[in-house]
């Protein structure tokens, strides 16, 4: 046995993940009416309907939204066309109940559930399947962000990116700190139109790519942030830390950014107090809302990805604040 394998981190990680393909775990989790009510907090519902409410008690409030459609693995061309056309179907409910103009509520794409990652015309696949998305996110008034993944993804992301900013230049782009190369990419992407999405990264990613310690990520977050602040882009600081949101608040200051410039990002359930103070105080703050059927396997992966998160979801069990 590899010695990394007794590492506690790993340990918990392996057992999150195998906690994710436990079917009779998923349903007891399901039935228990504790973990039904925590599951509501962190996740925007299973249906389109369901989500639409959750959407638009947000909006209600004055908080943006961006929506993430949770589809299955991805493992054929006509599972990537489910999941573009559910949110097409999305788009338009999302139209029809007048929650989309100007951006109000948009949607955020992975490209792995559009087929990126089926072999050699994955990433074609993908392509595709985002301009229908993005065709009906401008019919609708509204934008689209993709989502970043790991690593071994983000040339090709920032390809397609590229490829649907010739005809749609506002789809958002989304950077993470913790990698080496994105301050580059933050210079390369920090253009006048240019949304960009930037967190620290939930990913498990090795020494020789990424920073492994808190306290290097987070400086580098502060380095890539001053640098969007800086440039003629709309950053989005996708970050729960206070003293992160404290330190954007002050380089948008220094910058002699508006409110109207920039913007605050957190998934649904997280800081919910903190959410409503950012958008009293007149800041754009737009929150997370992922949805459908495979929630139970989307907050196992994502504490599995960062087990840090465990703890987000456990102080859930104990607090609604």
């Amino acid at each position: 046995m590899d010695l990394a394998d007794l590492n506690p981190a790993v340990l918990l990680r392996q057992t999150i993940l195998g906690m994710s393909r436990n079917d009779q775990l998923r349903d007891v989790i399901e039935k228990a009416p504790v973990s039904r009510d925590v599951v509501r907090r962190f996740v925007g519902g299973v249906t389109n309907q369901e989500v639409l409410g959750v959407a638009s008690e947000l909006v209600d409030t004055h908080r943006l939204v961006t929506i993430d459609y949770l589809g299955e693995d991805t493992v054929d061309p006509a599972m990537a066309t489910h999941t573009r056309d559910s949110y097409v179907t999305l788009l338009d409910a999302l139209s029809e109940a007048g929650m989309t103009q100007g951006g109000t509520v948009e949607v955020s794409l992975k490209l792995s559930a559009l087929g990126q990652a089926l072999g050699k015309d994955g990433n074609a696949i993908a392509l595709e399947n985002a301009r229908v998305i993005c065709q009906a996110a401008a019919n609708a008034g509204t934008t689209v962000t993709l989502d970043m993944e790991d690593h071994t993804t983000t040339d090709k992301t920032l390809s397609v990116l590229r490829d649907l900013r010739q005809d749609w230049p506002w789809v958002g782009a989304v950077l993470q700190s913790y990698l080496y190369r994105t301050e580059q990419d933050c210079r390369d992407l920090a253009h006048e139109g240019s949304r960009v999405r930037l967190c620290k990264g939930t990913y498990k990613e090795p020494e020789s790519v990424a920073f492994q310690s808190k306290a290097d990520v987070d400086l580098s977050y502060v380095r890539c942030l001053r640098i969007l602040m800086e440039g003629q882009g709309y950053p989005m600081i996708a970050s729960h830390d206070p003293r992160l949101v404290e330190i954007a608040t002050v380089l948008a200051e220094k910058a002699q950014r508006g409110a109207d410039s920039f913007e605050y990002q957190m998934l649904l359930g997280i800081r919910p107090e903190e959410q409503l103070r950012l958008a009293a105080s007149g800041a754009r703050m737009r929150v997370y809302v992922p949805y459908g059927e495979e929630w139970y396997g989307y907050l196992m992966r994502r504490m599995a990805e960062r087990p840090a998160n465990l703890a987000f979801f456990l102080r859930g069990l104990a607090t609604k604040g």
